[in-house]
This record gives C-alpha cells, sequence and structure tokens, in this order.
C-alpha cells in the first residue's frame, strides 16, 4: 500500500521538482484545475507591471516597434511551436480559441471548395461529446455559410469510420477531451479522415503542454489551441492557430483584418493577403496578455514533453490507484481511459452528487472542477502537481465522502 512518506520520496527525485518554486501557488491549496487554467508563473506579475509601466508607461505608442509588440503574435508562435510538434513561421499566438476555430473551419471549407473533386462535399463531422464551443462554432459557421452545410454529430469514436463519408468536408476533433480525458490517436484518426477525402482540424486546448504533439507526424491539416490551461498564459490568454507550410498558400479565412494584410500601414482601400502564417491574423493584438503568455513559455524551455508526459502519467496513475483503494467504498466511477495512449493529463470519476462533492474538496483546498453529467475532473500539470499532493487530495476526498460531508442542496455557482 503506497503511503504519503512514498510520495514524498518520489517527489525527491522528480527531476521536475525544482521546477514548481517559479509558480506562485497559495498556501493550503492543492491546484488540480491546470486543465482549465493554469497557476501563475511568478515571473508573469514583474512582466506584466513591466509592460504596463514601462513599456506602456513610458515609452507609449514607440512600444509597437521599440519593445517588439507588433511581432509578438509571430515570436511567440515561434517558441510554442516545438511543443506541438509545428515549425518555425507556422504558429501564431492571436485571438481566442473560438475565434481561431472560426477561421480554420473556413480556410478548411474554402479549401475543399477550390477543389474540383472535393466541391459538393457539405458535412463537418465532429463528436457529441466535443466542447460545446467547436460545435456551436461549426453549426453557426454551417448556418453563415448558407450553402447547405451541415454539422454530423457521433457518439462514439468507433462511429467514426462510418461518419466520415464522402460527403465530408472537414472532421474537426479535440484531441484530448475536455470532460473523460479521452486521447485520440492522432495520426491513425488523420489518416482515416485523409483517405475519405476530408480535411481534418484538431482543437489542442486539452493537448498543448500537457502530452506530446507532433502535428506534422499525426496528419494534421489545421490546429487550434489555448495558452491558459497547461501553457499557464494567464485568464482569457490569447490562443494559437497552427497553419503548416504546405497549406498556407491556400488558407483563406474571412475575418480579413489589417494585422493579416500584406502591407498593413499602406491602408489602402482593398484588402490583400499577407504570405505565410501571418494570414490567420486579423486585429490589433491585447499586447499584456501576450506578454505574459511568454512566462510559462519559459518554463517549458527547461525540460521536455517526454519529462512532462512521464510525470503526468505517474501521477494520474497514481491519482486512480489511490481513489479507487481508499474510497472503494462509494458509488464513483472513473471515466479517463486507464491505458497509458487513450488518456490525457486529467482524470475524471464520477459521483451521483459529483457537484456537492467537488464543492466541499474545494473549499478543503483541494481545487478541481465540476462537468456534467456529475464529472469530477482532476487535472495534472507536472510542471508544478507533486505526488504528496496527490495524497493529500485523495485524503481528503475519502474523509469528505466517509463523513458525507457535502451538501446536496448546496446552490451552483456560475462557474463550475
Amino acid at each position: 500500500m503506497t503511503t504519503r512518506i512514498d510520495c514524498q520520496e518520489r517527489d525527491a527525485r522528480d527531476p521536475l521538482a525544482a521546477l514548481r518554486d517559479q509558480f506562485d501557488l497559495p498556501q493550503g491549496v492543492i491546484y488540480l484545475d491546470g486543465n482549465s487554467l493554469g497557476a501563475r508563473p511568478k515571473a508573469a506579475l514583474a512582466r506584466a507591471q513591466h509592460v504596463i509601466a514601462q513599456e506602456w508607461g513610458h515609452d507609449l505608442i514607440r512600444s509597437w516597434n521599440t519593445a517588439g509588440w507588433f511581432d509578438l503574435p509571430r515570436r511567440l508562435g515561434d517558441r510554442l511551436a516545438p511543443l506541438i510538434g509545428a515549425a518555425a513561421g507556422e504558429v501564431v499566438i492571436t485571438d481566442t480559441t473560438s475565434v481561431n476555430l472560426f477561421k480554420a473551419l473556413a480556410a478548411a471549407l474554402q479549401m475543399q471548395a477550390d477543389d474540383p473533386q472535393r466541391a459538393a462535399r457539405r458535412v463537418i463531422v465532429t463528436e457529441r461529446s466535443n466542447f460545446p464551443t467547436d460545435i456551436y462554432m461549426a453549426e453557426g459557421l454551417s448556418a453563415w455559410l448558407a450553402r447547405g452545410y451541415t454539422v454530423r454529430l457521433v457518439d462514439a469514436v468507433d462511429e467514426l469510420p462510418q461518419a466520415i463519408d464522402d460527403e465530408t468536408a472537414v472532421v474537426l476533433l479535440t484531441h484530448v477531451n475536455y470532460r473523460t480525458g479521452y486521447q485520440h490517436d492522432m495520426a491513425a484518426t488523420s489518416t482515416l479522415a485523409h483517405a475519405r477525402g476530408a480535411l481534418i482540424v484538431w482543437d489542442l486546448a486539452h493537448s498543448a503542454g500537457a502530452v506530446p504533439v507532433d502535428l506534422h507526424a499525426g496528419g494534421a491539416d489545421l490546429a487550434v489551441g489555448c495558452t491558459y490551461k497547461y501553457l499557464n498564459g494567464g485568464p482569457g490568454a490569447p490562443a494559437f492557430i497552427w497553419v503548416p507550410a504546405r497549406h498556407q498558400a491556400r488558407f483563406r479565412q474571412p475575418l480579413s483584418g489589417w494585422w493579416g494584410h500584406a502591407a498593413p500601414f499602406a491602408m489602402t482601400p482593398h484588402f490583400t493577403a499577407t504570405d505565410g502564417i501571418g494570414r490567420a491574423l486579423c486585429g490589433t493584438q491585447p499586447v499584456v496578455s501576450l506578454a505574459m503568455v511568454e512566462c510559462g513559455l519559459d518554463v517549458f524551455a527547461q525540460t521536455t514533453m517526454d519529462a512532462i508526459r512521464a510525470k503526468s502519467l505517474a501521477l494520474t496513475d497514481l491519482f486512480i490507484a489511490l481513489v479507487e483503494q481508499r474510497c472503494a467504498a462509494h458509488p464513483l466511477a472513473l471515466v479517463t481511459p486507464r491505458a497509458h495512449a487513450l488518456r490525457g493529463s486529467q482524470v475524471s470519476f464520477s459521483h451521483p452528487h459529483g457537484y456537492a462533492v467537488m464543492a466541499a474538496l474545494i473549499a478543503r483546498g483541494v481545487i478541481g472542477d465540476y462537468r456534467e453529467p456529475a464529472i469530477m475532473r482532476f487535472g495534472f500539470t507536472p510542471l508544478y502537481t507533486s505526488f504528496a499532493d496527490v495524497w493529500d487530495a485523495v485524503e481528503i476526498l475519502r474523509d469528505i465522502l466517509d463523513r458525507q460531508a457535502y451538501d446536496v442542496h448546496a446552490k451552483r455557482d456560475a462557474v463550475t
């Protein structure tokens, strides 16, 4: 039986343990919600203060040139690129995940429409369990295009081979499911889509910075993701979009703002798209938020995704084992796959009173979150989550369940 001392000894041997000191983690809190909002790198406060006080406050508009504000989306995109198997010049950090998804879907549909052999395709395939905004954006885009596009929802992974057919223009999938933590086989699924003549767009919101991703080897066509979860960019931090070099010349998206113009300061009345990844840009960038994204990327530069993945699997294996051992008397059901190849960096358990139990955990300083139906999510960020954290979190969960110390009538917060 694993003990807390065993967990402390694992922390002492952990090659990533020192990185925890680079995050500002509140005393008395076990933070297991980095899959929803990453913890703050200590460097972020000083970086934000410098941008606000010096670059904005003193240097004013000159900072677009002198502080490199104008180049931030591309420069930070190049820093993020190695974490997702992308090349330099293929990623920009900009806008929100939803907006970038709109661009990526619109561009993919246009690429298919431009191909005489695929122009008649009018179906977008995605999962019913996909993150809702992905489905909403696909539905909204289909409705506004008014070309007869429809969204086809599948209820299980094994339905994809039948759902992707000669009517399918684009397949839209989230690499790691936000609710269950299930991880798709990117290469196999991309190969399937291409064999049926479809393009595939991947949402990496729960993958980037959490699991190794190689978009090129995985056969992806386009990808989007956020920086405020495992990448620790801060609340509402800008998202990213990946357009591989092989698609950039054909990449056209309808949000043709001036930052995507070939000569934005020529101020011409008609739009001419720039070359390369800049085509994915739209409007003026949120400089303060962008600047803080770099603080999270600085931490990733000190390790590797393979090391992060190894610790992630060790943490999640430990959590699953301890919950099943110490909370076996309670109606908990594991939702997340046990198989490493199918698991992201989170563990989800269902419980009939999942919301109430999670609220009690949060009140005791163990911060996870809740998703319908009845699912408690626990995210494990190897940069700052320790093995002792796992032990302590499960012990508090056991105590709450044993004593039924949760309020089934608790009023739900607006954000769960």
